[in-house]
């Protein structure tokens, strides 16, 4: 019999009940005098169960309870008209409909009654050695043939039982409904070679620059979350046991995550407190998603990944869950933006405003990442194709990336110079075209923390390869007077060389030597500094004066070339140039910094690393 039809069974009338016996009729009693036929027959048995009392008959709970006639058999007392049943499953709302079937009033079969019915009924043990047609094989005919045909009718009794253990675990009602959950979506979810061509297709692209194509959703992946996150583990370990891909994971994480994880003040600075019962909750949530996370590249987006590890730091989840978010962003690094790395300081010390440590941690490991392959250093074995090293037209974007991320954090007065170096210096080389992102931050770093000494501000600027400033970028810094004295120096330098090779048509700019400046020169460097400021200046202007000439040269010869093509130029019909007058007043102006020079002539290396400690006070 799979449905009852629910029947309303109207009471008895009776002119010999007076109305003082209706007022104290409990409420569990007027229900249950719907079912009683007779009222002329008096109740011999109240039962307590879930916090009601029913006053019903012996006769028709012994001929279908086989734990209550225990109960009577077993007791002491000859005419026992009281039982408690404090742990009945399902409460008060469970016994009355067993007890209603007791009765044999009749009453409808539903997904949201069969999972406390059939804990009941194993409860009270209704079972065929009592009665034929009992209620036990009832609710699992119903089962059987209605329940658990349909995805939504599985997980909708799951989701009942998660209130019913341990006894839903004893009829193995949860198993059933886990099996069925993971059979029907292995079979729905067509997780073909072809999703897997198209997730390889997909790190290509990325790796062009393009955006990740989001994950497909299936009907029944919302209808997951409603579960306990402990069964919800179990159900994807039963989903991947027949076969689901572990990367077809990824939209069925995400929308558990977003809704489990709903409430937390991630994206604020500081920590709120909240209940720890509910703290402890999310945080095991957060760890399972975790645990969960597909070890392909691409299967989860670094926005998803950032939202998780700004919800690990928050709740101080484990460091091994920690440090694996942040391999996995790495990894990824790539394709982040700015507002991934931005994560808060969820501290009440009062440091600084972003957590930099963490994203230093993230940078580290897109670099030993680049360095290693993508697969050592990150736990995942060598054989699996998706966990290839970044490819190389990256490192521009992540060089970029780290840029922007330096002049958002420099405005911070409460971040250390040495934080602000160690990160700088983390960002690789041949990443940075040009200076100008890095120059753009040192300048917003040096405006928000006047009180630097002269060391702090060269150390700052060590970090910066003036060579690379584009022209505007130089003209700024010349006039800058945040920068010290040795980098502008170097800028108005290295703007000379290439003012040179503009109007000698030369090789590109030697490296500028070592300046031994001391601080008790400053004079004597403060009036050169004014020297090659004028200087550029002249440069500049007669570099305008050649091309004005050059173009004027350049029309008469065209018209003669023209009119006479075989004629040989003569050396009386060229016009004087002025190059070798021009090249020894660059050379006589350029003599000035001599004196300025060390005596061993050396240069400064090109490598990014700190000053000795006997040249303090050089320009490296």
């Amino acid at each position: 019999m799979v449905y009852f039809d629910q029947e309303e069974v109207a009471p008895p009338t009776t002119t010999t009940m007076s109305s003082k016996k209706k007022e104290f009729l409990s409420a569990a009693m007027k229900r249950t005098s719907e079912w009683i036929f007779s009222q002329e027959i008096p109740s011999d048995i109240t039962v307590h169960a879930g916090g009601s009392s029913f006053s019903l008959h012996k006769f028709p709970l012994l001929s279908k309870c086989g734990y209550i006639r225990k109960v009577l058999s077993e007791s002491s007392e000859p005419d026992l008209s009281t039982i408690e049943l404090p742990g009945v499953p399902g409460g008060a709302e469970a016994f009355e409909l067993a007890a209603k079937f007791c009765y044999g009033i009749n009453f409808e079969m539903s997904t949201e009654n069969i999972a406390m019915l059939r804990c009941v009924a194993e409860y009270l043990e209704m079972t065929e050695e009592y009665a034929v047609g009992n209620l036990v094989g009832r609710t699992e005919t119903y089962l059987n043939e209605v329940a658990l045909k349909s995805l939504s009718g599985a997980i909708s009794i799951l989701q009942l039982s998660e209130n019913l253990a341990p006894i839903a675990e004893t009829v193995k009602l949860v198993t059933r409904c886990i099996d069925t959950i993971a059979y029907i979506t292995c079979k729905d979810s067509q997780v073909s070679m072809s999703s897997r061509i198209g997730i390889g297709t997909e790190v290509v692209n990325s790796s062009s620059g393009s955006q990740l194509k989001p994950p497909t959703v299936d009907w029944w992946v919302e209808d997951l979350t409603v579960l306990r996150i402990d069964i919800f583990q179990r159900v994807l370990i039963a989903m991947m046991s027949r076969g689901f891909k572990s990367y077809a994971l990824g939209p069925i994480l995400v929308l558990y995550g977003q809704q489990s994880l709903r409430g937390l003040e991630i994206f604020g600075k500081g920590r709120k407190k909240i209940e720890p019962r509910q703290e402890h909750e999310k945080r095991v949530v957060l760890e399972t998603i975790v645990s969960f996370l597909p070890r392909e590249k691409n299967a989860m987006s670094v926005s998803f990944l950032s939202m998780l590890l700004r919800a690990a730091i928050y709740l101080e989840t484990t460091v091994a869950c920690r440090l694996d978010l942040e391999k996995r962003m790495g990894l990824q690094l790539g394709q982040a933006v700015l507002d991934d790395l931005l994560i808060p300081s969820f501290s009440f010390t009062g440091d600084t405003v972003f957590d930099v440590d963490t994203v230093q941690r993230v940078m580290v490991n897109y670099l030993e990442c680049k360095t290693d392959g993508g697969s050592g250093r990150f736990g995942y074995s060598s054989a699996d194709e998706d966990f290839v090293s970044p490819p190389a037209n990256d490192m521009e974007r992540v060089g970029r990336l780290m840029e922007a991320y330096l002049a958002e954090i420099a405005s911070d007065r409460n971040l250390p110079v040495s934080k602000f170096i160690s990160l700088a210096e983390l960002i690789p080389e041949q990443s940075r075209v040009t200076e100008d992102g890095m120059y753009r931050a040192i300048d917003i770093f040096l405006k928000a923390h006047p009180a630097l000494s002269d060391m702090e501000r060269k150390k700052v600027c060590s970090v910066m390869d003036c060579q690379k400033l584009s022209r505007e970028a130089c003209a700024h810094a010349a006039q800058n007077d945040r920068l010290p004295v040795q980098t502008v120096v170097q800028v108005l330098y290295y703007e000379q060389q290439r003012l040179r090779v503009v109007v000698n048509g030369g090789e590109s700019p030697a490296p500028l030597p070592t300046l031994n400046l001391s601080l008790t020169d400053s004079h004597p460097v403060s009036e050169e500094l004014c020297s090659l400021k004028k200087e550029n200046q002249d440069l500049k202007f007669e570099l305008l004066k050649l091309k004005m000439k050059l173009k004027e040269i350049e029309k008469p010869a065209d018209i003669s070339a023209i009119s006479s093509p075989m004629r040989p130029a003569s050396s009386a019909d060229k016009p004087p140039l002025p190059r070798k007058s021009f090249i020894s007043s660059m050379s006589r102006k350029l003599g000035r910094l001599y004196p300025l020079l060390r005596g061993d002539g050396a240069t400064p290396p090109k490598s990014r690393t700190k000053p000795a400690k006997d040249r303090r006070h050089s320009i490296s």
